[in-house]
């Protein structure tokens, strides 16, 4: 594949644009609403910064691995995302200031590189392993965002 595939959701939530920030840019608290990550955990020394570097921990059912990642976004109120990878795929959260609140929006971007790599990694099954990726996704950032949602409004 030469492109990349990308998936973007959005939720508003009743919450000032720096309490969303903060909540989501604690990759610590990542498993408190990701359906597949179950826990994230900062090098020694390191926290929401541009360059920080993190471990996540997922689990699906018959499968559990551990990824790494950089933080290549970090706008203080505005964005903070990270590099799986690094370079395989992006995933990025924007807070923008609405009436009645926060648009929180997720978004995620299955890059070129990371599809190779999946190619050179699975084989023969590199397309199905990236369509349940893609599908993961799809069904992941709506479910994450309502949990966001919840856990920022129960406060």
């Amino acid at each position: 594949m030469t492109e990349s595939l990308t998936f973007a959701d959005s939720i508003l939530i009743n919450a000032d644009p720096a309490t969303v920030y903060e909540t989501v840019s604690d990759v610590t608290r990542t498993g408190e609403w990701s359906p597949i990550c179950q826990e994230c955990w900062w090098d020694e020394g390191d926290g929401p910064r541009m360059g920080a570097w993190f471990t996540g921990r997922n689990v699906t059912p018959g499968r559990e691995w551990q990824t790494r990642s950089q933080v290549v976004v970090a706008d203080d109120g505005r964005a903070f995302g990270w590099s799986v990878g690094p370079g395989r795929v992006h995933w990025t959260y924007r807070v923008e200031a609405m009436d009645g609140g926060t648009l929180l929006t997720e978004s995620w971007e299955f890059l070129p590189e990371g599809q190779a790599f999946f190619e050179e990694k699975y084989g023969d099954q590199a397309a199905e392993q990236i369509a349940e990726r893609t599908s993961a996704a799809r069904a992941g950032i709506p479910e994450t965002l309502a949990a966001i949602k919840k856990v920022i409004e129960q406060r």
